[in-house]
């Protein structure tokens, strides 16, 4: 029996709707089912809900005196329902299935058929991706705690060992896996593949001793990483890496690369040069940032026909300094806060074309931050006494501090005009440099102001989201693979993020809401999901998924 309602249309166009008990019988002659009607109620706004008050709580006494409680809507007791445990499942749900859609797992499996390896590696390399996704750890809180939380099945029975041996895999193929999902993630989003942005950064190593000898592993022969080098993180006197990106506009990584902790970004730029070009991405546009810029880059980076957008070390370049911010012309306006104007020198093969871009919200920034620490500035200078010659030394070894300093015959500091000068003359200023005749004032200046995605990039991660940090492998092949496997992730989450529009963190808070609970009902151990509402199913729909099944498992 149920609860049945109808309704008729008045002529008004109100509707009036009844309510009736009804059952489903089969017709004994015809052969159909037909709804036969117990009790009518009425109209529903006419109900007398306290009489169907004491009628449901009139069922539920005789039930109890029977040694049932309360039931579900499909008959079960729920006396009879043991909740044994829950597990996370949205965010996996979606790795999981973006994992797929990526082609992630189709070439990893590819790589372990053609070396013939039956070990589990793309399900160990599918965890650990997923952790990073959702709650990033070292690979041993992934074995002894993540795994246990969330419901990734293949995954569960999974040994230590056996997600290090899969990250040995990723760390000889990880290139080739990088390309191929690239490639996949083109022609799923239609993404835009004419502008390349390079850059790199650092990653430190919680120990005192830098790597010194190569590591020989499966016959291969692995450059020691961990190398003290120039921090990107203020943190020079600690062994690092140096991890290189190339993104989209849209910052999907196109590939990554990991050098010793030393390398300086410009000798970085013939293998990156290289290995773009193996992947024939068609007319390419190098954008890169002021550390790549030497005349050396600049020849390699134009061989081939290569085009190219840089950064210029304003404070390094005298060309730039003496000619280029004062050449003469007007800015066009490229934004409401960026202008721009081009600035050609030379001729013929000497012929250097420059952009001059002056972005006037970062100028504001500059000019109230300088103000403030002149006046700091000012307080420190009035507190130094004659015989104080260490307060003297600090104020000129100081990073904040020096570049306004000048000091006179008596080596005591004071305030240098000219210097406060030149520097009011360079706020939010940065000069360009490119080889492409073809591109407009506009073009140029906007293209490098696309360098912001792959700085977010580097954001997600070092400090959001994917944590980077902190490694705590210590082989090479492992470091490689550690890194590795955080752009898969990376990839997974631009994916997720051009198909919804909404960025990760409000994602990953919609998705936790998503749980698997497993109980046990009628001597059956059953594993259902949670109800999925509207908000989350429209998420599944943008990222092109189905929503998981409502009953995942029966035993």
């Amino acid at each position: 029996m149920y609860l049945r309602t109808t309704q008729r249309r008045n002529k008004d166009g109100s509707v009036v709707r009844y309510l009736a008990l009804a059952e489903n019988v089969r017709h004994p002659e015809k052969g159909y089912v037909e709804a036969k009607v117990v009790h009518s109620f009425g109209r529903a706004d006419q109900l007398d809900r306290a009489a169907l008050e004491r009628l449901v709580a009139s069922i539920q006494r005789v039930l109890a005196d029977a040694g049932s409680g309360p039931v579900t809507r499909d008959g079960t007791s729920l006396d009879r329902i043991a909740i044994k445990a829950s597990f996370e499942l949205g965010v996996v749900h979606v790795a999981k299935a973006l994992w797929a859609k990526l082609g992630i797992g189709e070439v990893i499996q590819e790589r372990l058929d053609e070396k013939q390896l039956q070990a589990p590696h793309a399900a160990a390399l599918l965890a650990m991706v997923a952790q990073r996704l959702d709650r990033p750890g070292s690979k041993l809180a992934c074995h002894e705690r993540w795994l246990d939380r969330v419901w990734l099945p293949e995954a569960r029975d999974l040994g230590l060992h056996q997600l290090y041996r899969a990250l040995d895999v990723l760390a000889l193929h990880g290139d080739a896996v990088e390309q191929a999902v690239f490639w996949r993630a083109v022609d799923l989003f239609k993404l835009d593949v004419d502008l390349v942005f390079y850059d790199g950064t650092t990653a430190w190593f919680e120990c005192d001793e830098e790597d010194v000898a190569s590591q020989e592993w499966r016959g291969l022969t692995f450059e020691p990483l961990r190398k003290r080098g120039h921090s990107k993180e203020g943190r020079d006197n600690d062994p690092q890496v140096v991890i290189a990106l190339a993104v989209t506009r849209d910052g999907v990584p196109v590939r990554s690369w990991v050098f010793p902790g030393n390398t300086p970004d410009v000798t970085t730029v013939q293998r990156i040069k290289d290995d773009l070009r193996t992947m024939r991405l068609g007319r390419v546009l190098f954008v890169g940032d002021a550390g790549l810029y030497s005349r050396a880059n600049l020849d390699q980076l134009a061989k081939g026909a290569g085009r190219y957008i840089l950064a210029t070390p304003i404070g390094r370049v005298k060309e730039i300094r003496e000619e280029v911010l004062s050449h003469p012309g007007r800015y066009a306006d490229i934004t409401p806060t960026l202008r721009a104007k081009e600035v050609v020198l030379g001729e013929g093969e000497r012929r250097r074309r420059y952009i001059l871009c002056l972005n006037e919200e970062e100028a504001d920034k500059q000019r109230w931050h300088r103000a403030d620490l002149l006046k700091i500035l000012e307080v420190e200078l009035a507190s130094l006494s004659e015989d104080h010659p260490k307060a003297a030394c600090r104020l000129m070894a100081s990073r904040r501090f020096a570049p306004y300093l000048s000091q006179d015959d008596h080596g005591r500091p004071y305030l240098d005009k000219a210097k406060i000068r030149r520097a009011e003359q360079l706020d939010g200023k940065f000069v360009l440099t490119t080889n492409d005749d073809t591109l407009s004032v506009a073009d140029i200046a906007l293209g490098y102001k696309g360098m912001w995605i792959i700085e977010s990039c580097f954001r997600k991660m070092k400090t959001t989201g994917l944590e980077v940090r902190p490694m705590f492998h210590w082989m090479p092949q492992r470091i490689t693979a550690h890194i590795k496997l955080c752009v898969l992730a990376l990839m997974i989450q631009r994916a997720a993020e051009i198909a919804t529009g909404l960025p990760w963190r409000q994602l990953v808070s919609l998705l936790e809401r998503l749980k698997a609970v497993r109980y046990t009902s009628e001597g059956k151990t059953i594993l259902q999901a949670t109800t999925i509402q509207p908000e989350l199913a429209e998420i599944f729909k943008k990222l092109g998924i189905s929503a998981p099944k409502t009953i995942l498992a029966v035993g």
